[in-house]
């Protein structure tokens, strides 16, 4: 660390030495390299992506078909925006380098042996008993087995075949089907229960049992790599399972919303009389590679503004929690809540902020309970302000708020969390949602349910926190997100039904249930949005510096400069941590000579953002619940 730290000190005087006026010359107007007053970061990535087809033949997926499907580049966009017709880019471009590879018999048998000694015997589930119920399936399932998904992420990630380097993001297609060794079998995620219920959905859930795995981080404390891979592999040949409902190859629209669904069954139904025609596998796979493995989890787009409601980025953060006290004779915010694996977990996104939590305790009074049963029912509580039930909840709570407020002056930002505990007689609908500001797309609020059913059903309030507060801090869910060729914001539905297979991955922004850690992917996704977010401040705090004082503060100005030369040389090179960690010391820079020209960067910033939401403006068109999170995927069998 002191190296590092040491050569990023001599490369900025570099930079800034080179950009210096010689001794007694006429002060030109400064011209920076890279930071750019009042506008967005220019930053670029080639990101190589590797797609290993191991089991596959070039015969069964061709490569022109396959590549057909993938998209060139991607520039991500604040989703909350696009309800308010506002199209919000990062100033990020990723530009995709494909790597596709074959894997030889050598390999292949090498990797089938080691699943068949992960193999464990295990009764058929209820989606593969499903399965083999309806006339219009090509075989049945028998002698089913369980396999450590984990097990198998991590003898891929580090017995990769020769030319594949799994540092960078990898997605394996497996497919066992066809081998004398094949074995009918699905994954497992087990071991890991719910911190306040003490419940394993992994071991107790057949929905829970799986296809694909993988964005594991090194120092995952269940399941570590010990090493930072960024590896998912997804296996046709498994299953059939319940999160993507490749079970039903009977009814075209599964969700009930009268569109049908596109979904990939098993691989054996690839052929003629199947499900699909086996011309479709290879297309099938390049829209997993193109709408799971990239949109929704290697290269996303934020859910919500990273940077966060503040006037400037904030060094602290108190996750606020504040519970509606309901359920008689239980003490939920001390029952069903972890407070030290919430900051921990949290910590790890935001590792460059110092995070605290508290709670406070209300009772659930007479107005709040008519806005929730309002918000369930369909009914607006405040009827006179033109929102609709949606928007109950965070009207109570916005004109509560004052007393909620109970960190002061001694953090940067107050984070906002709301727990509902109900009565026994209440059965919510919705574990929890992160509410944006219902005028221009700014995350408001959290909030969180808790009553009998809920408990029953395996949850406590901790889980669902660092989920929705996850949602607050920018992330999606890797079942939802955005496509930036066609400017689609899109989830599990319809065309895109299939993507609900990104939840088979190690993300606490998953409805799998398995595990409470935030992925691989979630910790790049979220350096390169705040890289972006801390040189935009930069940028606009620049702006407000007055030309006349351009002298006094050109030396902390060029070192700014500097610092985001070599914030976006790592972010070029995929360091996204130095990357952040350098656009944050950047803007550091020029808080320092806004303070020496007289400017308050807070009331800069103020001013700024206010001018910002005025120009974003107000649209009737709102619905931010598309990003709430049920209980429990609707197409699961019971």
């Amino acid at each position: 660390m002191r190296r590092r730290g040491a050569f990023i000190a001599l490369m900025v005087a570099a930079l800034v030495g080179a950009s210096a006026t010689p001794s007694g010359a006429a002060a030109p107007a400064y011209r920076y390299h890279f930071l750019n007053p009042g506008g967005q970061p220019r930053l670029t990535e080639t990101v190589p992506v590797n797609v290993v087809f191991l089991g596959y033949e070039p015969g069964q997926v061709g490569k022109a078909a396959f590549t057909g499907e993938l998209a060139k580049k991607y520039e991500p966009v604040v989703r909350s925006r696009l309800s308010y017709d506002v199209v919000e880019k990062l100033g990020i471009t990723y530009k995709y380098d494909y790597k596709l590879k074959y894997t030889d018999r050598a390999y292949e048998d090498k990797f089938f042996q080691q699943l068949s000694k992960l193999a464990k015997p295990a009764p058929l589930t209820q989606y593969q008993t499903a399965y083999n119920a309806q006339p219009e399936g090509v075989l049945d399932v028998t002698a089913n087995h369980t396999i450590d998904g984990p097990s198998v992420e991590k003898w891929l990630a580090f017995h990769p075949p020769a030319g594949v380097d799994t540092r960078r993001n990898t997605v394996f297609f497996i497919n066992w089907y066809g081998r004398a060794d094949f074995k009918f079998h699905v994954y497992t995620k087990t071991g890991e229960p719910d911190p306040d219920t003490g419940y394993d959905f992994g071991a107790n859930r057949e929905s829970r049992k799986m296809i694909a795995w993988g964005g594991t981080t090194a120092d995952d404390e269940e399941n570590g790599l010990g090493a930072t891979r960024r590896v998912w592999f997804h296996d046709l040949s498994a299953g059939p399972e319940a999160k993507t409902v490749n079970y039903d190859v009977t009814n075209p629209d599964v969700d009930g919303d009268d569109e049908p669904d596109y979904r990939m069954p098993p691989i054996w139904e690839y052929r003629a009389g199947g499900f699909r025609a086996p011309g479709a596998l290879a297309g099938d796979l390049g829209k997993i590679t193109r709408y799971v493995a990239l949109n929704l989890l290697m290269t996303t787009s934020p859910l919500y503004p990273v940077e966060l409601p503040t006037a400037e980025p904030p060094r602290s953060i108190n996750i606020d929690s504040n519970t509606y006290e309901g359920w008689p004779g239980v003490d939920a915010s001390r029952q069903y809540m972890t407070p030290r694996l919430v900051v921990d977990e949290l910590s790890e996104l935001r590792w460059r902020n110092k995070l605290d939590y508290d709670n406070q305790d209300f009772a659930l009074d007479t107005k709040n309970r008519q806005c929730y049963d309002g918000f369930e029912a369909g009914v607006s509580c405040y009827p006179d302000s033109g929102l609709p039930s949606d928007a109950n909840l965070f009207l109570y709570n916005r004109d509560n708020l004052a007393r909620t407020k109970d960190d002061g002056r001694k953090v940067d930002y107050e984070l906002p969390v709301f727990n509902y505990v109900l009565p026994p007689d209440v059965d919510p609908s919705l574990l929890g949602f992160a509410d944006d500001d219902w005028a221009t797309g700014d995350q408001s609020y959290v909030f969180n349910f808790l009553s009998q059913s809920i408990v029953e059903s395996g949850y406590g309030l901790s889980t669902t926190t660092i989920h929705e507060v996850g949602h607050h801090l920018g992330l999606s869910h890797p079942h939802d997100g955005y496509d930036s060729e066609t400017g689609t914001d899109y989830g599990p539905s319809g065309a895109t039904f299939f993507v609900w297979v990104g939840d088979e991955s190690n993300s606490m922004m998953s409805y799998i249930d398995v595990n409470w850690d935030f992925s691989q992917f979630d910790r790049d996704n979220s350096d390169r949005f705040l890289t972006a977010a801390y040189w935009e401040a930069a940028n606009r705090l620049a702006a407000t510096v007055p030309a006349g004082k351009a002298g006094k503060v050109r030396g902390d100005l060029t070192k700014a400069d500097a610092l985001l030369g070599l914030s976006k040389a790592a972010f070029a090179k995929h360091e996204y941590r130095a990357a952040y960690a350098l656009a944050d010391s950047a803007y550091g820079k020029v808080v320092a000579a806004a303070k020496k020209a007289g400017v308050d960067p807070n009331s800069a910033a103020k001013a700024m953002a206010a001018e910002a939401q005025a120009d974003r403006g107000k649209s009737d068109l709102h619905s931010p619940h598309e990003f709430i999170d049920t209980l429990e995927g609707p197409r699961a069998l019971p």
